[in-house]
């Protein structure tokens, strides 16, 4: 793999707001994280070795990565739904709206949310990520089925700001 590619791949995995993304070629295995700060960590490790030595070569490359988009939040533009704020899907991933199948939803409708509270989890590529309401108001409808799909920027809830 060229070194272009690698950090075209840093690049993309940098926007799409996921957490870790392995490859691994017969020739060359990457693996690329990205921790709780604000640089991503990308760990190359090849086939065959880069020196004369028995064992493969690592190579640890730090590039800076996006902050991690937080749920976005629009107005719809329905007629009765119009008052209501949409919370919307900040990435790709298979929605949960509990932390296990024998734990209780996050929210339910009725419920007050805060700014920060964890209203569902997204899981991507086996990592779940907590995502947190961006806005204050009482939970009016959930929009998606649990343990189902959802594509980025997705309607999840529908949120009374008043």
């Amino acid at each position: 793999m060229k070194l272009n590619e690698i950090q075209d791949l840093i690049k993309f995995v940098a926007k799409s707001g996921v957490s870790e993304v392995e490859l691994e070629t017969k020739d060359v295995k990457i693996i690329i994280k990205t921790p709780a700060g604000k640089k991503e960590q990308v760990y190359i490790q090849s086939a065959q070795p880069t020196f004369q030595t028995s064992a493969p070569a690592v190579q640890q490359v730090s590039a800076p990565v996006a902050e991690s988009k937080a749920p976005e939040v629009k107005v719809e533009k329905g007629d009765d739904e119009s008052k209501y704020i949409t919370v919307k899907s900040p990435m790709i991933g298979t929605f949960y709206r509990s932390s296990s199948p024998d734990k209780p939803s996050f929210v339910n409708v009725g419920d007050d949310v805060a700014t920060g509270k964890v209203i569902c989890i997204i899981e991507a590529m086996k990592l779940f990520n907590e995502i947190e309401s961006e806005v204050k108001g009482k939970i009016v409808k959930v929009l998606v089925n649990d343990a189902t799909p959802v594509e980025y920027d997705q309607p999840l809830f529908l949120v009374d700001p008043s």
